[in-house]
């Protein structure tokens, strides 16, 4: 209900403010691009992205998030500087949106002229300073362990699911037989609490997969469930990205803690198969 009103609300202001001054200069901003960063030397991965919204700055004045690409009235006339701000939807929380850390925001300087549009198409990409894990499926030895309780395995595929990134993905098929699947990836990582960290995951399923952290200190290890990708359909189901935030999660942890990335799915009760595809899995944080 919030989110409609906060809608109806821009809704209202943007037409009240054409009405009101019927010659506007316009804010046209297109699509993200993503880019690489040659200082990163190719370890942010492949540059799949989901960034669905720009938070929009004039001479440093918020204008406000909107859903790329959009068009806006401004009003104002002549020399500005603009800032677009890549924008995530937070959790798969389609109302939940946030400022990704991780990326560079794109600023311009420009002319704004009444009744023209001021044509932007935005590029970005990671920030220098993030620190990145990153599983690919690119290499015969990729860092995803099956957990002994599962009763499936992930393996390696090319099969052509309506298009994916690189060459290889890691498959899960569950079926009334094999109906569980839980896995870890190996590589302990040390990320200090209250760090911005993000997984970002790129996924194609028609079953429910759970994904969480174990944490491994002296005194515990435990998986802690985060987030749940819910399956979709066979017939529409699609490639996705989410944009999953840990760093409450992390926060909870005891001190002296490493973290492992988990994967946890059971074959959705009603169905006798189900098909969970993953690639590009990464861990940032800052």
């Amino acid at each position: 209900m919030r989110l409609v009103v906060q809608v109806f609300s821009l809704f209202i202001l943007v037409s009240s403010c054409v009405k009101n001054n019927p010659d506007p200069s316009w804010l046209e901003v297109n699509e993200w691009q993503l880019n690489s960063n040659i200082d990163l030397s190719g370890l942010e991965g492949e540059l799949t992205e989901s960034i669905t919204n720009a938070q929009v700055y004039i001479d440093d004045q918020l204008i406000g998030i909107f859903e790329v690409p959009f068009r806006i009235p401004i009003l104002k006339t002549g020399a500005v500087n603009v800032k677009v701000y890549p924008v995530v939807i937070n959790n798969g929380i389609s109302a939940t949106k946030k400022l990704y850390p991780f990326l560079e925001h794109y600023e311009i300087d420009a002319e704004l002229v009444q009744n023209e549009d001021l044509v932007i198409n935005p590029v970005t990409n990671y920030k220098s300073i993030t620190n990145f894990w990153v599983e690919d499926f690119e290499d015969i030895n990729n860092s995803i362990e099956n957990d002994e309780t599962s009763t499936t395995f992930l393996q390696l595929s090319n099969e052509n699911l309506n298009s994916f990134n690189g060459n290889f993905y890691g498959k899960v098929v569950l079926n009334e037989v094999d109906s569980t699947w839980v896995a870890n990836t190996t590589d302990q990582l040390a990320i200090p609490k209250g760090s911005e960290c993000y997984l970002e995951i790129d996924y194609y399923v028609t079953n429910d997969l759970y994904t969480g952290l174990l944490f491994v200190s002296p005194s515990v290890i435990s998986n802690n469930v985060n987030v749940r990708l819910n399956g979709q359909a066979p017939e529409n189901v699609v490639w996705k990205k989410i944009y999953i935030e840990l760093k409450e999660l992390i926060s909870s942890s005891p001190n002296n803690t490493q973290f492992l990335q988990t994967f946890t799915a059971f074959l959705d009760e009603g169905k006798t198969e189900g098909l969970i595809c993953i690639d590009n899995i990464k861990v940032l944080w800052d």
